[in-house]
């Protein structure tokens, strides 16, 4: 792998961030082959520093080759699935929510970027085929329907309101069937 791309240990969500621009600039260019971007990903992603300023970089990036996973970007996100199932759990209810936020605030272009980050993560759910998404995506969607359990702090958290929740419900619905 490129000198220029050191993954360091205990990475901070910042440097995750940095390093994730570099590597989809590596990435655009070709100048990775597939087995180093999926080791850098895969790096990435075994800490959850990491895998937030992955994810937070990747699904909100630019670029169209993001909207084509390729499978090494795939293979990489398989290798952490208890990091990386959370993650696209809290992305998809997240960017649901935001589009909200922002078409209240009547904000199309941001709304618009949420709902791109929407699709990227379903699709990321789909090519994956991580088990524990749909136990997670279970246990949020309990958790917008009853106002308690495992997600609540979450959802709390982040302000969501009864719309909201009821948008995280309907997405989460297709994660689950």
């Amino acid at each position: 792998m490129s000198e220029a791309l050191t993954i360091p240990e205990g990475i901070t969500f910042q440097q995750a961030i940095e390093v994730t621009q570099s590597l989809m600039q590596y990435m655009e260019q070709g100048d990775f082959t597939e087995a180093e971007i999926q080791s850098a990903i895969a790096q990435l992603v075994s800490s959850e520093n990491g895998a937030r300023g992955f994810f937070v970089t990747y699904l909100t990036d630019d670029r169209s080759f993001v909207d084509q996973p390729s499978p090494a970007v795939v293979a990489a996100l398989q290798s952490s699935p208890e990091i990386v199932s959370e993650l696209l759990v809290k992305n998809l209810a997240m960017s649901t929510g935001m589009a909200i936020s922002h078409r209240r605030n009547q904000n199309e272009a941001m709304a618009q970027g949420s709902d791109r980050v929407n699709r990227r993560t379903v699709q990321l759910i789909q090519l994956t085929q991580l088990p524990d998404v749909a136990e997670k995506a279970q246990k949020l969607h309990e958790s917008t329907v009853t106002g308690q359990g495992e997600y609540q702090l979450f959802l709390d958290r982040w302000g969501y309101d009864a719309e909201q929740r009821q948008a995280i419900q309907n997405a989460v619905k297709g994660v689950i069937s």
